[in-house]
């Protein structure tokens, strides 16, 4: 049996401010493609469908588009919810959807799997929808924490496959302890305490789809994050895109391949002094990617993202990261102020407070005395 795992959509999420929507659309009408290529049985999404818990209409249209395009190649479909998805409105639609389409957002059904057979016998998919502790408290008295409900979910989910017997796959959306570390990690989730979900807890299974961190990992051979098919942010840009296709055999997890997805348009973050970026030869390749700049230059630069964006058009983020930051004298702006002794002294701790600590240059300061001396000279004759 062949299964291609997916995850985080995030349908309808914008990219500083653009709409991603068509670059996803192109990107799923691939995934599909690959399905029918691959002739997968079973395709799986790992939660976080949508972006937001209230979708726009339009958002809702993609979507069932592509349910219907992945089930029209012949592939059973299995979503799950994930913590960005509003579980009671992807569900609401799953008595609506056509036959082979499934939608697993119910805590009460974590112990029901979808079933789908092949010449080996049944495999039983086991949907556990992002589970809240603190809604599931008054059903599961033990849910205090991630790792409690993740295991009392796969608690339910050994207990059933123990009765029917076959190979299983789970499919959760959560933090799994083991992720490798990462300053963008996908919103909404600690790397310590409550929130971390033991890798032993997934045991018992011959696969297990996760969802929620937007690269892929491999945790164990049988327990991987697919990531998000598209980048959502410049974080994620050196992520490769794609999803996994698991293959099942007789005796259970036969072999997991990478298969990856196109990129619309190229992340790249450029670091340097804000001239050199805007002249550099060099940077000629990166005038249709997205772009984000970093410039080092030790004072700000006037309307930097208009600049940037009349040599980069997807210029999307712009940041002032001076490549040397005085060394501070540990005073309050009002202590530098009352120490100032002249006019002159008195703009330059001004400048120094609202740049970072660079005070006025050299040429600065002679314009300074220029001014100062014109106003004493005639306030002297006034």
């Amino acid at each position: 049996m062949r299964i291609l795992h997916t995850s985080d959509w995030h349908i309808g999420r914008t990219f500083h401010g653009h709409s991603t929507l068509e670059a996803l659309r192109g990107v799923l009408d691939a995934l599909t493609d690959q399905v029918r290529a691959h002739d997968v049985d079973v395709v799986i999404i790992a939660g976080d469908v949508f972006d937001s818990a209230t979708p726009a209409a339009a958002c809702y249209t993609l979507l069932t588009q592509t349910l219907r395009a992945l089930a029209d190649t012949g592939a059973q479909v299995v979503v799950t919810s994930g913590n960005h998805d509003s579980a009671a409105r992807l569900g609401f639609q799953a008595g609506l959807l056509r036959s082979g389409i499934h939608m697993l957002t119910d805590p009460a059904d974590i112990g029901t799997p979808v079933t789908v057979s092949d010449a080996h016998g049944p495999v039983h998919l086991y949907g556990i929808p992002y589970l809240e502790p603190a809604l599931l408290r008054a059903v599961w008295p033990q849910a205090r924490s991630h790792a409690d409900v993740l295991g009392h979910a796969m608690d339910l989910v050994r207990a059933d496959l123990a009765a029917r017997g076959g190979r299983s796959v789970a499919i959760a959306h959560c933090f799994t302890a083991g992720v490798e570390p990462t300053p963008h990690l996908e919103r909404d989730i600690q790397q310590g305490g409550l929130d971390v979900v033991p890798l032993s807890t997934f045991s018992g299974v011959d696969y297990v789809a996760l969802g929620h961190i937007h690269g892929r990992q491999q945790l164990a051979p049988h327990v991987r994050y697919a990531g998000a098919p598209l980048h959502y942010s410049f974080g994620e840009g050196h992520k490769p895109r794609g999803s996994w296709l698991v293959e099942l055999d007789a005796a259970g997890l036969a072999d997991v391949t990478w298969l990856a997805l196109p990129v619309p348009r190229r992340l790249v973050t450029l670091r340097g002094g804000f001239d050199d970026i805007l002249t550099s030869a060099e940077h000629a390749a990166d005038a249709e990617a997205w772009v984000s700049v970093e410039y080092t230059d030790a004072l700000p630069e006037r309307d930097p993202l208009r600049r940037l964006q009349e040599r980069f058009p997807h210029c999307a983020k712009v940041v002032h990261v001076p490549a040397m930051v005085p060394e501070s004298d540990a005073r309050t702006y009002s202590q530098r102020v009352r120490s100032t002794r002249s006019d002159t002294e008195l703009v330059d701790a001004f400048l120094a407070h609202v740049r970072g600590g660079e005070g006025a240059t050299e040429r600065e300061r002679e314009l300074l005395r220029d001014v100062i001396d014109e106003r004493t000279r005639v306030e002297a004759f006034a």
